[in-house]
């Protein structure tokens, strides 16, 4: 069953999504919404939809194991996981409000986000303090009867560009004792007094739209009910941690879905680019040991994605700690190298966006930054590894 589901998905993506590719990167966002939202219904139609919400959600049901080599399959192109509505910010969101939400919230943002009529995002980063430290923010969110008043200044708040409601983290509780207790996540329903979208925020060259963008935001006494409190007061950063587990595993697996295209196209390009003397890329010893080695890194992140998800469904989160973080940084790693060995075997013409590697190399970049960058996630690896014997020492 999974098996054929798995090519029912390849089919999809290679046959309908991905020939609109080139087409999708080269609009406004606007102009290829349309098309879009004609793959969502092609999608649903196929049985393609939410993979991992709950049935009665519309969804497959999927553990976690499975929806990594389903997100793999997506990750083919830019845009297979927006058209099987299993796009980030929007699969966090729901995660948190299907575990977290109460029954009124559920019904207000996460029915309408599950059926993909409208869109979400989060807002935590902020541009004064370090995004490596979540539990440092000057965002304030105080209580005023029967309302929260809410105040601060974020960016990054991927995908802010036209969504109907973001989930921001803000301090309510400043005197907690314990930093991890000071902050909590707040639905503000959008657009809402107070709130303003400043920028699309340019990447490397591109500020996106809609979906494929990072907002930098403000909330100037923005007010919401009490009610639209999500989880408990002071629980912002234990939520925050149960949402960015299993977000990982989905990035990593999206991430090697885009090395194998990106494997793919190299190797399609050794086997047909003629040198001046006639010889083909596929026959120089340099190209040949980039795609050894970008086949043999993508195999071995493979199967550490898939050991984590495993471990993850069933010991938990805090016990696959260490092994989400050695996919958080091998994966990221895995992938510059891989694109930037694609870009090189297609020389000029992997500078262009005659095919999707420079606008993965200029979005992708980040992978080694959010959700923790390398360093902090070395350090975490270090420091387990290190205690057993600092401690013989001591």
């Amino acid at each position: 069953m999974f098996a054929a589901l798995l090519t029912s998905a390849r089919r999809f993506v290679l046959d309908e999504v991905v020939p609109l590719e080139h087409e999708l990167m080269s609009i406004a966002w606007e102009r290829a919404l349309p098309v879009l939202e004609t793959l969502r219904a092609r999608a649903k139609a196929l049985g393609l939809w939410a993979p991992y919400l709950p049935a009665v959600y519309g969804g497959l049901d999927m553990p976690l194991d499975q929806y990594a080599r389903f997100s793999e399959v997506l990750g083919w192109t830019p845009f297979g996981h927006y058209v099987c509505n299993c796009q980030a910010p929007d699969v966090g969101n729901m995660e948190l409000l299907l575990q977290f939400g109460s029954n009124a919230q559920r019904s207000q943002f996460l029915d309408p986000l599950t059926r993909g009529d409208v869109r979400s995002c989060f807002a935590m980063t902020e541009p004064e303090h370090a995004g490596s430290n979540p539990v440092v923010m000057s965002t304030r969110a105080v209580r005023d009867g029967d309302e929260w008043v809410i105040t601060g200044h974020k960016w990054f708040t991927s995908s802010a560009d036209g969504a109907s409601f973001v989930i921001v983290m803000a301090v309510t509780d400043p005197d907690a004792s314990q930093a991890h207790q000071r902050a909590s996540q707040i639905i503000v329903p959008l657009p809402s007094s107070g709130y303003t979208l400043v920028r699309n925020i340019s990447v490397m060259g591109d500020a996106g739209g809609g979906w494929a963008s990072h907002a930098e935001v403000r909330f100037d006494s923005v007010r919401v009910p009490v009610g639209n409190l999500l989880g408990a007061q002071g629980a912002g950063f234990a939520l925050a941690q149960e949402r960015l587990g299993p977000g990982r595993i989905h990035h990593c697996m999206r991430w090697i879905g885009i090395c194998e295209r990106a494997f793919d196209l190299m190797c399609r390009r050794a086997a047909t680019r003629e040198l001046a003397n006639g010889e083909l890329l596929a026959g120089k010893q340099a190209v040949q040991f980039w795609i050894a080695e970008s086949r043999i890194e993508i195999h071995a992140a493979r199967l550490m994605v898939l050991d984590a998800a495993t471990r993850l469904t069933r010991e938990g989160q805090e016990a696959a700690r260490e092994e989400i973080a050695y996919i958080k940084v091998f994966v990221a790693n895995t992938l510059q190298r891989v694109l930037d060995r694609a870009i090189q075997i297609h020389g000029a013409v992997g500078m262009t966006d005659d095919t999707p590697l420079a606008w993965w190399y200029r979005h992708e970049r980040a992978a080694r930054i959010y959700d923790g960058a390398d360093e902090v996630h070395k350090a975490v690896i270090a420091r387990r590894a290190l205690k057993p014997y600092l401690a013989r020492g001591a």
